[in-house]
């Protein structure tokens, strides 16, 4: 059973950075992607990043493009969102995402395993 584990979560002030990390256990294959979404209150969870594995292909909500970047660890099943000039409006609870397909658009629910959520808080 996979299992993900999110952390690096944390208050800073506006420009500053932070990096999240999300490390998998469980999997048995490198076919998958691994993303955040992020839920800031009184709002609906939305798309941040995502990476595959296999292709290590990229890609951002155009909120975050030229900010955060998702990069892979020297572990393969461990990946990390670093979060620079971070603004207010980035305030949310952050998730990892796990999609076994290898989907880094994380359409199909079914295929999607979630880590806990972690808050980052940015303080003008």
């Amino acid at each position: 059973q996979v299992q993900l584990v999110n952390s690096g979560g944390g208050l800073v002030h506006v420009g500053g950075s932070l990096r999240l990390s999300c490390t998998a256990s469980g999997l048995s294959s490198d076919s998958f992607a691994m993303g955040w979404f992020r839920q800031a209150p009184g709002k609906e969870r939305e798309f941040v990043a995502g990476k595959t594995e296999g292709g290590g292909s990229t890609r951002y909500a155009d909120s975050v493009k030229g900010r955060f970047t998702v990069f892979r660890d020297k572990a393969w099943n461990t990946k990390h969102l670093q979060m620079n000039d971070l603004k207010p409006e980035d305030t949310a609870v952050y998730y990892c995402v796990l999609n076994t397909k290898g989907d880094y658009y994380f359409s199909r629910g079914a295929d999607n395993i979630w880590g806990q959520g972690t808050q980052v808080t940015v303080s003008s």
